[in-house]
């Protein structure tokens, strides 16, 4: 059977597991990045489901599954606005890890030692989170797909990923692996990386429309991401089911 798990990938991340909620540990750059893709990702679910912002729960209602959960980094801030939110991950020391700090943080988040193929579509979701995750999948078009079997009519998907461009290279690979140390040495595969036009092409094979494209640039004077249209390195694609 087609798998989208990579074990050598699910091995990698499951020797740092313990680290998830450390925040000046090995994953301190995606704590540093956490902000602005929440951000991004609220706002687009507001505007598109035409949610006001008026109380701490604006969420509620929404069925929210987060692909390649990790330790639950994205899954928390989710369940503290109020959505019903789904984690899974192919590691089960990632999940473990990702249990035990949500019930010491008292939410209901419901965490799963899975891939997307082999979780029951007969689930559907509003909105789909894969952040990070499709550099690390085994078979990204297989991914894709079983996104999509998850995913409500008219539902929201979220794709964060690398560009594979030489920009890239030398930042995410050269810089922030080798030369700043933010990441283990071997935490990424440039190979693996996806340029913006091919993951376009999945998700519309998909019937999955893009209605948004961004890339995130991170600040080196202000420690900070922001927005931008430099999607050269890093980037993200709201997409809807059509």
């Amino acid at each position: 059977m087609s798998t989208t798990i990579n074990k050598e990938e699910i091995q990698k991340f499951s020797r740092l597991a313990e680290e998830w909620w450390d925040v000046n540990g090995k994953f301190k750059p995606l704590h540093m990045f956490n902000p602005i893709r929440i951000q991004y990702i609220t706002e687009n679910i507001q505007n598109y489901f035409k949610i006001k912002k008026n109380e701490s729960n604006y969420l509620k209602g929404l069925k929210i599954l987060d692909i390649g959960c990790g330790g639950g980094l994205i899954s928390e801030p989710m369940s503290r606005l109020g959505a019903s939110v789904t984690g899974i991950d192919a590691s089960e020391k990632n999940i473990a890890i990702a249990k035990m700090h949500s019930k010491e943080s008292g939410l209901n988040i419901d965490y799963i030692s899975t891939s997307p193929e082999n979780l029951n579509d007969f689930e559907k979701y509003d909105v789909i989170l894969n952040l990070e995750i499709v550099e690390h999948v085994e078979n990204v078009e297989l991914y894709i797909q079983s996104c999509q079997k998850l995913l409500k009519s008219n539902g929201l998907m979220f794709t964060a990923t690398l560009n594979r461009s030489l920009t890239s290279y030398i930042k995410a690979i050269i810089g922030a692996e080798y030369v700043l140390r933010w990441l283990p040495i071997g935490t990424h595969d440039w190979n693996k990386f996806i340029k913006p036009e091919e993951l376009e092409n999945y998700l519309s094979k998909e019937k999955l429309v893009t209605l948004d494209i961004r890339g995130l640039k991170f600040n080196p004077f202000t420690s900070r991401w922001k927005r931008s249209k430099d999607l050269s390195v890093n980037y993200i694609i709201c997409s809807q089911k059509n």
